[in-house]
């Protein structure tokens, strides 16, 4: 999702094949060994794997409503970034599917998890969002992550004392951004007609 919100806002012009990971085409597999979304290879044939990879690709060709960050505030940004992936996901997963961890609590996972939840809680509490004074990077990589976190029990998340959390997530779905890069496209076949997205900045 968030490399979709990079390629929206950047109105970047894309080739989209939607992949069901169950049945993975062989383009997917020559293209990327690791054979996961998401993938971009660009028309110079460079490949990225990585989804913040592919948000810098995007934002750095064109970035109109300046969500990367200043220089100076390049590092803390990525260093958040960063903490979400390696430390807020891995307890997402343990969360979502503790049978897959061989683990029946969940409790331990979605706990560890929420101490990331208050460290963005306090972070809104000085600042409208994550990225400072307007919605940027930080909040477009971490929001998809947060949105998962909340919908696996939403009861207990929306009990808790986040409420700066809660309205930056509710805000986000309501968005127009959101709603566009949650449209639903058919699984891509080897000699489909090509689906092109993003030809104008989604605001």
């Amino acid at each position: 999702m968030r490399a979709r919100l990079a390629l929206a806002v950047s109105g970047q012009t894309c080739e989209l094949r939607e992949v069901v990971l169950s049945h993975k085409p062989d383009e997917l597999r020559q293209a990327s060994a690791k054979a996961t979304v998401p993938v971009l290879v660009d028309t110079d044939g460079t490949v990225l794997e990585q989804s913040l990879d592919i948000m810098l690709w995007a934002l750095q060709r064109h970035d109109p409503l300046q969500w990367l960050p200043a220089q100076g505030e390049l590092a803390d940004a990525l260093f958040l970034i960063r903490r979400c992936d390696d430390e807020f996901k891995p307890q997402i997963d343990r969360y979502k599917y503790p049978n897959r961890f061989d683990s029946a609590d969940r409790d331990a996972p979605r706990d560890l998890g929420a101490g990331f939840i208050v460290d963005l809680e306090h972070r809104l509490n000085r600042h409208p969002f994550l990225s400072g004074a307007h919605w940027g990077l930080v909040d477009a990589a971490i929001a998809p992550f947060v949105r998962q976190f909340a919908h696996t029990d939403r009861v207990w998340f929306t009990q808790q004392a986040w409420p700066k959390v809660q309205t930056w997530l509710a805000n986000f779905e309501a968005s127009l951004l959101f709603q566009r890069v949650m449209t639903k496209y058919p699984p891509w076949q080897s000699g489909q007609d090509q689906t092109l997205i993003y030809t104008e900045p989604v605001r």
